[in-house]
């Protein structure tokens, strides 16, 4: 079984959201089997910047939906949104 690679957008709900302390509730949000492998930031406006972490999870396990669940109940995350998904 292979695997999904999923860049997602994840929008904190203000700039006073500490990304270092999202981002470690972000990967302890994963369930098994899955990972992040990499964080990109980028500022969106007025201070405000997302974060788009590379998700990867095993081909079959639902896609991207789990991750999507949980990293929308991570405290401090406004938004979710799958960028791009590719498989690897």
């Amino acid at each position: 079984m292979g695997k999904v690679a999923a860049k997602i957008k994840v929008m904190p709900q203000s700039p006073e959201v500490d990304l270092d302390a999202l981002q470690e509730r972000l990967e302890n949000a994963l369930a098994e089997g899955a990972k992040i492998n990499g964080v990109e930031r980028e500022e969106v406006a007025f201070g405000l910047v997302a974060l788009y972490p590379t998700v990867i999870v095993p081909d079959g396990a639902g896609g991207t939906e789990g991750v999507e669940e949980a990293f929308a109940e991570v405290e401090g995350v406004e938004s979710v949104t799958v960028e791009n998904v590719g498989r690897i």
